[in-house]
């Protein structure tokens, strides 16, 4: 048995590897491929403006990062490649790629190139919301049982949403679609030969539930044509951690590893993180906090939680229920704010600093009192994931005055986050789900007054893991079992967690004065999100028209 194994994180700007001890999970090398293609949302490459709400990727970009990111991390770590014996990766989800049998994306072929429906879905894929809420009411006024499982809505992130909306936009590449893939699943697809599902996707995004999607009959009273979605989603299922085959010759001189070198079952980016934190036992939620936030948590027992992104059956690791939530951005709202609202001085001020912009805000705004800037934001900008289900919905900002300052601005989006994830947090435990432990990882844990923030509004401490790349290391840790290192996830994780890099514990006075500033945030939540008014919905479809 060798001593290494390569976990790969397929991210939503770049793709990123990292080579991993099996012993410890020490982090050796790594090496990160920026996607030349980044996040579609605007128009296709050399191809047609894109409608709002539309994110889409290039299949070549994910395929180079096994190309140019894994062979210079192993050249990093200074290994021979023969004492590699596994590899393993995860992707952003839900991110679907319609393919040919044969694994060629649909967004390949010329003569679909120019068809907005034949690329890959990202994630942050928005567009199918009336889809989404179509499939809602449906599986409500039908009892569905899996839809409670799924805090009584369905996702516009999700595989069957989206699908749907390609069928009714685009019905010819529906049909030309013989698979529909999780980027995760495809991109192990070309490692090793065959196509595999993993349980993790398929049971988070994709209404897989008691084994079994959604029926045949549910579909056709969506769409007549909609039933043709399930051979295409069918094939061998495996759980986190299992072995999907060895690596092709071509693979092989892809990634520089030696043919045959395991392969482990595709991953979902925040589930595998859940391995690389320590945060596998029942009652240790996991915030992944990046581009969007992500929130699992294993559990002994299947509880339904109002407004969760679901409830699976080993969705996390074999034999307890993994649970998931999360919002829809929060790295991308501070990136919406540094790029496109933040008056240009500051960026000249940090440079003449010699800081980052980021770090120059949060010093501005960092001593300032809680309510002291007397704002209040919805972090809906890029629609509510959790508790609302709702990608219709969009951001608020209420409370400007003259005398507001930009990093006052900053730091009441860096509170609306974190009120959000109490929302969330709140959400489980009044449905009986025991939060015990909370543990942040991901790209934001850079920002401390982010985790200082978090920490006050949500009343708890925080600990969190020492790694830059937790989702890879996670994948890594999977690739481990697939190679017959260890047993199972939860005893891998056991030996190749990362170690925690500081605990951030709550301050009295603050958190105090946050719970009063987070009732404001409820009432301001509900308002807009439950009813209390429609206008965010009506500006959307205003949008909408005006853009068509």
């Amino acid at each position: 048995m060798g001593r290494y194994v390569v976990g790969v994180d397929f991210g939503t700007l770049s793709g990123r590897a990292v080579v991993v001890d099996v012993a410890d999970g020490a982090e050796l090398g790594s090496a990160v491929h920026p996607y030349p293609h980044g996040v579609l949302t605007e128009r296709l490459p050399d191809g047609p403006p894109l409608p709002p709400d539309w994110a889409l990727q290039d299949p070549a970009d994910h395929r180079d990062v096994l190309r140019t990111a894994v062979p210079a991390a192993v050249r990093a770590a200074g290994v021979d490649p023969a004492d590699v014996v596994g590899i393993g990766l995860d992707a952003t989800s839900c991110t679907m790629l319609p393919t040919r049998a044969d694994g060629t994306p649909l967004a390949e072929l010329t003569v679909l190139r120019g068809r907005p429906h034949a690329w890959p879905k990202l994630w942050k894929h928005h567009a199918a919301q009336r889809q989404a809420d179509r499939i809602t009411a449906l599986a409500a006024e039908r009892g569905e049982s899996w839809l409670p499982r799924y805090g009584g809505r369905v996702s516009a992130e999700w595989q069957l949403a989206k699908a749907l909306q390609a069928l009714e936009e685009d019905p010819e590449v529906f049909h030309r679609a013989e698979r529909w893939m999780e980027t995760a699943d495809w991109l192990v697809w070309q490692l090793c030969g065959r196509p595999t599902r993993n349980a993790t996707a398929a049971g988070f995004k994709g209404l897989r539930q008691d084994g079994r999607y959604p029926s045949a009959d549910f579909l056709a009273a969506l769409h007549p044509e909609l039933p043709a979605l399930l051979p295409k989603i069918d094939g061998q299922l495996l759980p986190p951690g299992g072995r999907a085959g060895g690596l092709t010759p071509e693979a092989a001189r892809w990634t520089g590893l030696v043919g045959g070198t395991a392969v482990a079952a595709g991953g979902v980016d925040a589930h595998v993180t859940a391995a690389a934190a320590g945060a596998v036992a029942p009652g240790r939620m996991l915030a992944v906090l990046g581009t969007s936030t992500c929130l699992i948590m294993n559990a002994d027992s299947c509880r339904e939680v109002p407004g969760v992104c679901g409830v699976v059956d080993g969705g996390v690791t074999a034999g307890r229920w993994g649970y998931e939530a999360g919002q829809s951005g929060v790295g991308d709202i501070f990136a919406w704010y540094l790029d496109r609202a933040l008056p240009a001085g500051y960026a000249e001020e940090a440079r003449r600093r010699g800081v980052p912009v980021p770090e120059l805000l949060d010093a501005l705004a960092a001593d300032q009192p809680v309510g002291g800037h007397g704002l209040l934001a919805l972090d809906w900008h890029s629609g509510n994931r959790s508790v609302l289900m709702d990608h219709e919905l969009s951001g608020v900002l209420v409370g400007l005055t003259l005398a507001t300052r930009p990093a006052e601005i900053w730091r009441c989006l860096l509170e609306a986050t974190a009120f959000g994830a109490r929302t969330v947090v709140e959400a489980f435990e009044a449905a009986g789900v025991r939060v015990d432990e909370l543990t942040a990882a991901g790209g934001l844990t850079a920002n401390r007054l982010l985790l200082r923030i978090y920490a006050d509004v949500l009343r708890r401490p925080l600990h969190v893991v020492d790694t830059a790349h937790p989702a890879a290391l996670g994948a890594a840790i999977h690739a481990a079992v697939a190679a017959g290192a260890y047993p199972d996830v939860e005893t891998a994780s056991a030996a190749m967690a990362a170690p925690r890099r500081e605990t951030w514990h709550p301050d009295p006075a603050r958190a105090a004065a946050y719970d009063e500033l987070y009732a404001e945030y409820r009432a301001l939540h509900d308002h807009f999100g439950r009813g209390g008014t429609e206008v965010l919905h009506r500006l959307r479809a205003l949008r909408r028209r005006a853009t068509s």
